[in-house]
């Protein structure tokens, strides 16, 4: 298999590892944030989105002493901008929501929302071809987040406005990163992420109340950071190595990781119709890698 047609299998494989440790890091994100009443510890949802990402811009500095700060070097200062704010903004937005004592799977079923945002954006503003096979495997995708969402049975509630708050900022902010890559590294990307994220989580923190965090509150926190800069490097290397209509569905996978994690972690696994919806985002994203490989085949044939 030439580069040319192992790239987006290798952008799906990254994008499916990404989601594999945003799923640890949201499990960390909840025994922190989440009312004691839930099993949590009570830290504000601010604060914890402040320590998370400060403690993963220190893990990072060691790229930028091999680097140097060259890795810092950017003809797009603006744009950096632009995705850090939405970024930032659909963290506070999807922390505020794990602190309410959601089940997980429930707002990251909400979160996954944003794929369609991100093949609208990648067709509309990023001139990206989305083929049909795309949209319909973000079409299952959508069906399936929303019957484990419980959406037809519970309504919208409030504590839905966060997550799906969250999905588009997060569109946005995936459409800066696919632009991004155009023109640079993945190192110089993610650090940028991580340098502009902590001052602007620090002056939300401020606002809301900032808080120090107690000695076990630490280690969690430090676990967190390491994954959440794991998870971020990832992210931009999926990016980077296809186009972003094609790995986004991918990113519906992640379901099944926090579904596991939430479950072996703290015991409470999905009852009823929901293991229907998991089944329908798992053959979504299927038919999508099937559909890739019989492009790539028939790219190959006609060469």
């Amino acid at each position: 298999m030439t580069q040319s047609h192992s790239a987006p299998l290798k952008g799906a494989l990254f994008m499916v590892l990404a989601g594999v440790c945003f799923a640890i890091a949201n499990a960390i994100t909840y025994v922190i944030t989440a009312s004691p009443d839930f099993g949590g510890l009570g830290f504000k949802p601010q604060s914890d989105t402040f320590w998370q990402y400060a403690i993963a811009t220190a893990f990072s500095l060691p790229f930028v002493v091999r680097h140097g700060l060259g890795a810092l070097k950017t003809r797009r200062p603006v744009l950096h901008i632009i995705r850090v704010l939405l970024s930032a903004l659909g963290v506070q937005a999807f922390v505020m929501s794990l602190s309410a004592g959601t089940p997980i799977w429930q707002v990251i079923a909400l979160v996954m929302t944003s794929p369609i945002f991100v093949l609208i954006g990648a067709a509309v503003l990023l001139r990206e071809q989305v083929s049909p096979p795309r949209w319909i495997a973000a079409g299952i995708g959508l069906l399936g987040a929303t019957i484990v969402s419980g959406l037809w049975t519970t309504g919208v509630t409030a504590g839905m406005v966060y997550p799906v708050a969250a999905a588009v900022l997060w569109a946005g902010s995936s459409l800066m990163t696919k632009v991004l890559t155009r023109t640079e590294t993945a190192p110089s990307i993610t650090l940028w992420l991580l340098l502009l994220l902590t001052p602007i989580n620090a002056g939300l923190s401020v606002h809301a109340g900032f808080e120090l965090p107690t000695a076990p509150i630490w280690l969690w926190l430090l676990a967190g950071g390491v994954v959440m800069m794991a998870a971020q490097y990832l992210l931009t290397w999926s990016y980077a190595a296809a186009d972003a209509a094609f790995v986004q569905p991918f990113d519906d996978l992640k379901l099944i990781s926090n579904i596991l994690i939430y479950g072996l972690w703290f015991g409470y696994w999905p009852e009823g119709n929901i293991w229907g919806g998991v089944a329908l985002i798992l053959c979504g994203s299927m038919y999508l890698l099937y559909s890739g490989r019989r492009s790539d085949t028939a790219a190959a044939v006609t060469a």
